[in-house]
């Protein structure tokens, strides 16, 4: 068997989408997807899913959107991205002085919206948003180790993902920091659609479990 760790994004969890199609899809199959929820806060999550790898050892670890970040700091293993949020710290950190005051966090608890079900509580508290920048110096100092040992990155990403425009996708970040052929472009949103994951991600996790072999 080997275990894949879904690390969802901002306002995700145990019962998002993407992860929950790919058990269907490899429902028949040795690979077993897990996703489960952590916490906001970087820090704290990052513990938890340091414990999750541990107790899972997984093949492959994949991120999503802002679980980017925290799939980066996850060392030793392939990684697999699908919109990966690599501008999102940046932009949390910049959210703090709106988020010393009710009102603002008001408005960002409107902005960003989390479903009902086993979703990722968000708590816009300064204390919490200040702790993005050195999450994403960590996440990069750990990417750097695991390409020079050799492991593998790939992303896809949409070509009508609307956080582009805000900066918080960035494809030329994701080609400077690893390569112009570690990644491919879908024709859909942010939100990877289900003929996506289907056509898409799941070759690809197949082949890069293939190459651990």
């Amino acid at each position: 068997m080997s275990n894949v760790l879904y690390i969802h994004g901002m306002g995700g969890g145990g019962d998002s989408r993407i992860p929950g199609l790919l058990s269907r899809f490899f429902a028949d199959s040795p690979v077993r997807v897990i996703v489960r929820t952590y916490s906001f806060d970087p820090d704290q999550g990052a513990s938890q899913i340091a414990s999750w790898v541990r107790e899972l050892r997984p093949a492959l670890v994949i991120g999503e959107s802002l679980g980017a970040i925290q799939a980066l700091r996850v060392g030793g293993v392939p990684h697999l991205f699908v919109s990966p949020s690599l501008g999102a710290p940046a932009l949390l950190v910049k959210l703090v002085p709106v988020s010393r005051f009710a009102l603002g966090r008001w408005y960002l608890h409107r902005r960003f919206p989390v479903k009902a079900g086993d979703r990722q509580p968000l708590l816009f508290r300064p204390s919490v948003l200040q702790k993005y920048g050195p999450h994403w110096e960590k996440a990069q100092a750990q990417a750097g180790k695991d390409l020079e040992a050799g492991l593998p990155f790939y992303a896809f990403f949409g070509t009508m993902d609307h956080y582009k425009r805000s900066g918080v996708v960035q494809v030329g970040m994701w080609e400077d920091l690893f390569g112009k052929d570690t990644y491919q472009e879908y024709e859909g949103t942010h939100f990877m659609e289900e003929e996506y994951v289907r056509d898409l991600l799941v070759p690809k996790i197949r082949e890069m479990l293939e190459l651990q072999k």
